[in-house]
Parts: structure tokens; C-alpha cells; sequence
């Protein structure tokens, strides 16, 4: 297969390198932030990525956003993500859209090459791969307050709302877009189950449904 890696420690893309090509895989490319992996991946169409999913300028989900990306212009790219430890937000939203060509693979999982390698060949022939801790968490939790539903960008912009920060000053601090931060909101509003009523201050109830918890 040839294979893109993205992640920006330079010591896992090249242990990275070393396990794929000893299976006779080919890695045509590697990138170290999100930015970079979209292009790259545009660019050089491989069999699969493989992508950490924290990755600079603010080592939260880079890596996912530039999946998202990748498959808006290219909906069959055979991705998969590997990340230090679980995220149950992302997990569920995987296990449950029913993507194929996808992997969600903890970075221990990569110690184990047999397993690891079977995963990854299995997402590049279209199917899915889901690191069989993940899957535990997931079924472990499905007692969940709505604050665990927040992806961690989201649980970011909420926290740095209980800062008082505008929609202007959570965009410079985690460096996106005002529309994406608007984006952000809105979506955390709704899994907080805060519908727009001129009664209730959102920002103000989503803060105060943080500090208790």
C-alpha cells in the first residue's frame, strides 16, 4: 500500500515508517500538522492515512478537522486515526455514523504489529476498525451527562466562555474561525438541550451547567 502518516513527533513517523515498510508497505509522504495533511493528502491520493489526532497549533483535533477536510473533497479517503488515549465524543460519533475506510486506533495498539498491521489493511480495503478498548468505553458509558457528549473543541469553547472570552477572543485563543467558534456554539448549545428562548441566557446556563458538574 502507500501510505501518508501525519504526526508531529518525528519519532512516531519514522517508527511509523519502520513498521510499514518492513510489511513491504510504501510511505509516500508524512505531515506534522492538520494543514499539512490536507494538502498532502489531496495531493498524493494514498491507499490510506494514517493521522494522529492532536496535532499543533493546539494539540486538540487537528487531526479529526483535517479528516473532516479530506473526506469533504474526497469522501472514499481510507483514513485512520490514532490517538494516545480514549475520546469517547469521538469514538461514539465513529461507531455510530457508519463511515467506511475508517480506523480509530489507540497508539499502543501499534506495539501489537500483527494487530495493528490486520487493522489497517482491513480500513484500505474499505472496511472499519475500531480499537477494541474504544469499543469497551464506549459501551461503558453510555451513562453519560450531556457535558460528555462535547467533543473536546466544544468543552474547550465552553471553558474559555466560563472565562468570560467573546466569540472574537475564543478565535484567536484556539486559533479558528469566528464561524467555526459560532459553529462550536451552537452545536454545544444543542446537545445541552438549550434551545433558542429569549427566557434563558445560553452562554450563561451552558457556564454555569459546566462549573456543575
Amino acid at each position: 500500500m502507500r501510505i501518508l502518516i501525519a504526526d508531529d513527533s518525528a519519532l512516531i513517523r519514522e517508527g511509523l515508517r519502520l513498521v510499514l515498510e518492513e510489511a513491504d508497505h510504501e510511505v509516500v509522504g508524512t505531515a506534522s500538522t492538520g494543514t499539512e495533511l490536507v494538502v498532502r493528502a489531496l495531493e498524493l491520493r494514498p491507499d490510506l492515512i494514517i493521522s494522529d489526532i492532536r496535532m499543533p497549533p493546539t494539540h486538540t483535533d487537528e487531526g479529526l478537522r483535517a479528516a473532516q477536510q479530506i473526506r469533504a473533497q474526497w469522501p472514499q479517503a481510507p483514513i485512520v486515526l490514532l490517538s494516545q488515549y480514549v475520546v469517547v465524543g469521538y469514538a461514539t460519533e465513529l461507531i455510530e455514523s457508519g463511515v467506511q475506510s475508517t480506523g480509530y486506533l489507540l497508539k499502543d495498539r501499534v506495539f501489537d504489529i500483527r494487530a495493528f498491521l490486520e487493522s489497517i489493511e482491513r480500513v484500505a480495503a474499505g472496511g472499519v476498525a475500531i480499537d477494541p478498548d474504544v469499543v469497551g468505553q464506549v459501551i461503558s458509558s453510555r451513562r453519560r451527562t450531556p457535558l460528555d457528549e462535547l467533543t473536546p473543541r466544544e468543552r474547550a469553547v465552553l471553558e474559555l466562555m466560563g472565562e468570560g472570552l467573546t466569540n472574537a477572543g475564543i478565535s484567536q485563543r484556539l486559533y479558528i474561525s469566528g464561524g467555526a467558534v459560532e459553529k462550536h456554539t451552537q452545536r454545544l448549545f444543542a446537545k445541552l438541550g438549550l434551545s433558542e428562548d429569549a427566557s434563558v441566557h445560553r452562554r450563561v446556563t451552558a457556564v454555569l451547567t459546566l462549573l456543575g458538574h
